[in-house]
């Protein structure tokens, strides 16, 4: 029987618009070996919630650009937590601040991928922190 594919899901929080960088980054996760499951735009922290748990994730990735990632990531987070969802990881990417990143760190998101984090790294961080490598 074969092995489970690891099961990603990437989200656009809020009323961002712009997907490129999710598209880039679901496609290439798929090709290093994920099933992912992509969202589409302006989805509220309850819909992210919900696809995590309706789709059985094993990983929830977030793509923001609008600046509001301190106000929806906590959102996201919390609601993870009451669906029984909690030790699944979260991680980051698009335009995040780098004085942000200790408060995003401190509020449980695994890792945080900006402009230039190559598809690689993103697919041997996902790796490493699922124990895959």
């Amino acid at each position: 029987m074969a092995e489970r594919k690891v099961r990603i899901l990437i989200a656009k929080p809020g009323l961002d618009g712009h997907d490129r960088g999710a598209k880039v980054v679901a496609r290439a996760l798929r090709d290093a070996g994920f099933e992912v499951i992509y969202t589409g735009l302006r989805q509220t922290p309850e819909m992210i919630a919900e696809t995590a748990l309706q789709e059985d994730v094993d990983l929830v990735g977030l793509s923001i650009l609008s600046g509001a990632h301190m106000t929806l990531f906590p959102r996201i987070l919390k609601l993870l937590q009451e669906k029984g969802l909690g030790d699944i990881p979260v991680l980051a990417g698009g335009i995040i601040p780098d004085e942000d990143l200790p408060a995003l760190k401190e509020m449980g998101i695994a890792g945080v991928f900006g402009p230039g984090a190559s598809t690689q790294e993103i697919a041997e961080f996902i790796n490493q922190i699922l124990k895959r490598a």
